[in-house]
């Protein structure tokens, strides 16, 4: 027998012995009263037989003629009744004694029965316990086995991580040089388009002299026509479908009168001097239109030269229709940013939530709701690739989601203060936050964890990334200081100091020209290979709106866009001008931006909405 079952037996035995004697106790005393009792009934009848025997004799003796025993006979026949009486009370306790014995057994035999059924579960139950132990030791011995699969397949998919790693790093690379090849065949081929355009310009100039005179009489009659008094022409204007204002679309290119980034090789000369001398402008109307902004130009001219940018042949037209208006969080929203490769917008607020927006479906229901923030987010931005988006918010915290399925992939939890803007560095690998607690951090995507943090001395309100690999960040602080930060050398460049504190910066596509918000209620225009300002935008109705207002460059680094806190988005070009204002908000703009695929422009502020502008 085993040392178990000898257990279990001798706890059963003991439990019995604990039930019986619970059960006898109780009607032990009746048991031995009632053996009393039978003694005491054997002893009375032995009695009773005694009396009846003298009695006899008494009888006998009183028949033979005795006299004198006559009141011993009564006494004894009192005696006699008195033991009678006795018995018949016996019997009757005898009879009650009985038929408790009787209750009592049939209670032992239900006792008997209650037992013999326990120990029929305790039986069952004691199989079944067998089985579930040798279930568990089966268990075991297959959760040992998995333990050692993870651990190899632990192991497999942290070489296959590195072996990623290492190949995406050699993709990138040979997507950079890829790159750079691209820019240099592209700058070989416009060379020799250069080349060969002088080259054929110069022999029409020397064969075909009549050819330019006839260009530049037409491009005179057709800006004539385009320019003519409203009283004879209003029709023609308002249209913008005249004879003339169609010549001067197709003959002429968009970019003739926008400076700065376009160089003076690009305009037709001859072109230009019959578009001056159509609308009366000199030489001097002429520089101011093309470089100030149209500062020094009359009031004569100025009408003409507001019909020429109408229809389109000062630069591209201004997203001024508004395309789409719908709320888009519950509490104020703060942050606005385009998708780089879909029609799609996010936005953020202070409702904790990331929100996308399918704008190329016209849709005001929001493609996918991100959470998991538990405080009001302050930026968002994409990746290259548009399959990412990283949002920062005020619990300190940074995260990341995929697009596609909208799930939430990293936290990035460390600062102790709100964190106000976050950018790719090395994407999709790294990421750097800039937060209120004076630090910008570098992260880990792979590891989830911060790598390097810098230690700026002030609050940090926007922040942004040269290029794709991210060797340098820009931010801009509180203490209205723009600092470089190089991560391969890990060296601080020198700081440019703004008039008051900064709120947002932005990058033209080629990483020259930098943009910064300031709260003096100016933005300011920086060339980032001389590290100086050299241009400020500003108005007499233009306002900052709040410490985290952004502004945007266009795709092409043309035009600045910026909200104020009149509910107004103020549009300039990079030489100062302003050309548009728009309105769509009745309250603060807090951030705008510029789709990098088309001419659309959106917009969010302390009114819930989001608006999306067009141009047409």
């Amino acid at each position: 027998m085993s040392t178990e079952e000898h257990v279990w037996r001798a706890h059963v035995v003991r439990r019995l012995r604990e039930r019986n004697r619970k059960e006898c106790d109780n009607f032990k005393e009746i048991i031995e009263q009632n053996n009393r009792l039978i003694d005491h009934v054997a002893q009375l009848k032995a009695d009773n037989l005694k009396i009846s025997v003298e009695n006899e004799q008494l009888r006998s003796a009183v028949s033979t003629g005795g006299t004198g025993s006559n009141v011993a006979i009564a006494t004894l026949e009192k005696k006699l009744l008195s033991q009678q009486e006795e018995l018949t009370e016996l019997h009757k306790r005898k009879g009650e004694n009985s038929q408790m014995i009787v209750d009592l057994n049939q209670k032992v035999e239900q006792q008997r029965i209650i037992i013999s059924e326990k120990e029929h579960s305790l039986a069952e139950q004691q199989t079944n316990n067998n089985r579930l132990r040798a279930e568990v030791q089966l268990l075991h011995s297959s959760l040992e086995e998995l333990k050692k699969l993870n651990n190899t397949m632990l192991d497999e998919h942290t070489a296959l991580q590195l072996a990623f790693s290492s190949l995406e790093d050699k993709l990138r690379g040979v997507q950079d040089e890829n790159r750079r090849l691209l820019e240099r065949l592209m700058q070989y081929k416009s060379k020799d388009a250069d080349k060969l355009n002088e080259e054929n310009e110069s022999i029409i100039r020397k064969r075909l002299p009549s050819i330019f005179r006839k260009r530049s009489a037409k491009l005179k009659r057709d800006l004539e026509d385009a320019v003519r008094e409203p009283g004879s022409s209003s029709s023609n204007t308002n249209t913008a479908t005249s004879p003339g204002a169609a010549s001067l679309q197709r003959n002429s290119s968009p970019a003739q009168f926008v400076g700065g980034l376009i160089g003076d090789e690009d305009f037709d000369e001859a072109a230009m001097n019959g578009a001056m001398e159509a609308i009366g402008l000199d030489d001097n109307e002429y520089i101011s239109a093309r470089f100030t902004a149209g500062a020094e130009i009359g009031e004569n001219s100025r009408a003409s030269l507001d019909t020429l940018k109408a229809t389109g042949y000062l630069g591209q037209a201004n997203p001024t229709k508004i395309l789409m208006k719908f709320e888009a969080h519950e509490n104020e929203s703060h942050a606005v940013r385009w998708s780089p490769v879909e029609r799609m917008v996010a936005t953020g607020g202070a409702d904790r939530k990331v929100k996308l927006w399918d704008i190329g479906k016209n849709s005001t229901e929001p493609r996918a709701i991100l959470s998991g923030s538990s405080a009001g987010i302050n930026s968002v931005d994409f990746d290259s690739t548009g399959a990412y988006i990283l949002g920062t918010s005020n619990d300190y915290g940074a995260r990341v989601w995929t697009v596609m399925d909208n799930r939430l992939r990293h936290t990035l939890t460390g600062h102790s203060g709100k964190v106000m803007a976050a950018k790719y560095v090395q994407e999709p690998i790294k990421v750097v936050t800039g937060s209120h607690d004076r630090t910008l951090k570098i992260w880990d995507l792979r590891s989830i964890a911060c790598i390097e943090t810098k230690f700026a001395g002030s609050s940090c309100n926007d922040l942004v990334t040269t290029d794709s690999l991210g060797s340098t960040i820009i931010s801009g602080h509180y203490d209205k200081k723009i600092r470089f930060w190089d991560i391969r050398t890990e060296k601080q460049a020198d700081d440019v100091l703004m008039p008051a504190k900064i709120t947002s910066l932005d990058l033209s596509k080629d990483c020259n020209y930098l943009i910064c918000s300031v709260r003096d209620d100016t933005i300011k225009l920086l060339d980032l290979r001389k590290n100086q300002v050299i241009s400020t935008f500003t108005n007499e109705h233009f306002k900052i709106s709040c410490d985290f207002a952004r502004a945007s460059f266009n795709s092409s680094g043309l035009k600045i866009a910026c909200g104020s806190a009149d509910g107004a988005i103020y549009i300039w070009n990079v030489n100062g001008f302003l050309e548009a204002t728009l309105k769509g908000h009745s309250t603060a703009v807090n951030a705008v931006s510029w789709s990098p695929n088309s001419n659309l422009l959106a917009s969010v502020g302390k009114n819930k909405r989001c608006t999306i502008y067009s141009d047409s």
